[in-house]
């Protein structure tokens, strides 16, 4: 019997992350279907459903769950309907849902409710904003977990979830990052139209809990790098509340200086990373893909809080002139050794393994609380 694996993407980034579980899972032999959504059928953000159409051998659902200016709960009311919908006319055999945005725990709170087998890809990370709210809720709703760090599995054992659901494999998106990408930087500078010589990457989001401030840290932080004099390849941001601020900000910044892009393909973004002077933001690529291929990064605000685990990633707030300042002087262009505190690019192979365990499929889909309390006592 062949099984179904549907894996929900609802923006670029998760979708990198997912991609090389899924191109795994096809390649062994089991069927892979992407329900895409949220930002990827968004043209402010590039229509980067494209990215998930090109990917060969597995089928696409495409599912508008959102307008311009919808409230987090109304993205997360449409989400659960056309994913109902969805899953009850094709029952999937695996529900793949990662990390902590809306559209996950949509797709979490669907499996649920219907006794379908999921898995939750990241759990057990911290960053303190309502996005960490969302990824400790997909975690007690799933019934497996593929964490990157012991780290991580500790916490979503503390959540009480049994040792043997959660599997460390690593972050998934290092997979592709630890190989060739396929592209040459020449190829991105003239599909992306970059002509810098030397470029830091920035990507500033909004966090949700502090949306009445981002237009204002956004200016914050971009007057300072203007100041710099140095250039930049800026990702647009996310679509949570707050980003029409960052947005007005961006806007506006010099084209000589900032080179604004709404998305990249994933290859294409994997490259200008690898040759980036550092990056820049509140992305997890700062504390994840950056400490992982060498590359120094400035991890801005409260959305990555107590997520790095390098010496290589330095934290401050956006109004702190003086230390980016000092880190665009101290830091820019050098390059340190390979940090593996979220794997070692092999997630996909881990993943495909677990799936292979006969035991996998026949786990109960009854939770039950594992508290470890008088384990960890003294």
């Amino acid at each position: 019997m062949t099984r179904n694996l549907l894996f929900l993407t609802g923006t670029r980034a998760d979708f990198g992350k997912l991609e090389p579980l899924a191109t795994a899972a096809r390649d062994a032999g089991l069927r892979v279907t992407f329900f895409a959504t949220g930002m990827h059928l968004m043209d402010r953000y590039g229509l980067t459903v494209n990215e998930v159409r090109r990917m060969p051998g597995v089928s696409v659902h495409e599912f508008l769950n959102q307008r311009p200016g919808d409230s987090q709960d109304v993205i997360l009311a449409k989400t659960v309907m056309g994913f109902s919908d969805y899953v009850t006319e094709h029952r999937p055999d695996l529900i793949v849902i990662h990390g902590d945005r809306i559209e996950a725990l949509a797709g979490a709170l669907v499996a649920a409710t219907n006794y379908i087998p999921s898995a939750h890809i990241e759990g057990g990370e911290v960053s303190g904003t309502i996005d960490e709210v969302f990824r400790h809720c997909n975690t007690k709703l799933c019934a497996h977990h593929f964490v990157s760090s012991e780290a991580a599995k500790r916490r979503v054992m503390a959540l009480g979830e049994p040792e043997s659901a959660i599997h460390v494999i690593g972050s998934p998106e290092l997979d592709f990052h630890a190989g060739p990408s396929g592209v040459s930087l020449a190829d991105v500078r003239a599909r992306y139209s970059i002509g810098f010589a030397e470029y830091g990457i920035v990507t500033f989001h909004p966090v949700t809990s502090e949306q009445s401030s981002m237009g204002a840290q956004a200016q914050a932080l971009f007057d300072t790098l203007k100041a710099s004099g140095r250039a930049f390849v800026v990702i647009a941001p996310n679509n949570d509340p707050g980003s029409e601020a960052i947005f007005e900000v961006i806007n506006r910044l010099p084209k000589a200086q900032f080179r604004v892009l709404p998305s990249m393909r994933f290859a294409h973004f994997s490259e200008l990373m690898k040759h980036a002077a550092c990056l820049i933001g509140n992305s997890s690529a700062g504390v994840r893909e950056a400490p992982f291929l060498g590359i120094p990064s400035l991890d801005i605000g409260t959305r990555q809080a107590n997520r790095a685990q390098t010496s290589t990633v330095t934290s401050c707030a956006a109004t702190d002139h003086a230390a980016i300042s000092a880190f665009l002087c101290d830091a820019w262009g050098k390059r340190h050794p390979r940090h593996e505190g979220f794997g070692a690019g092999r997630a996909a192979d881990r993943f495909v393994q677990v799936l292979d365990d006969p035991g996998f499929w026949t786990r109960s889909l009854q939770k039950a609380f594992h508290d470890i309390s008088s384990a960890t006592s003294p």
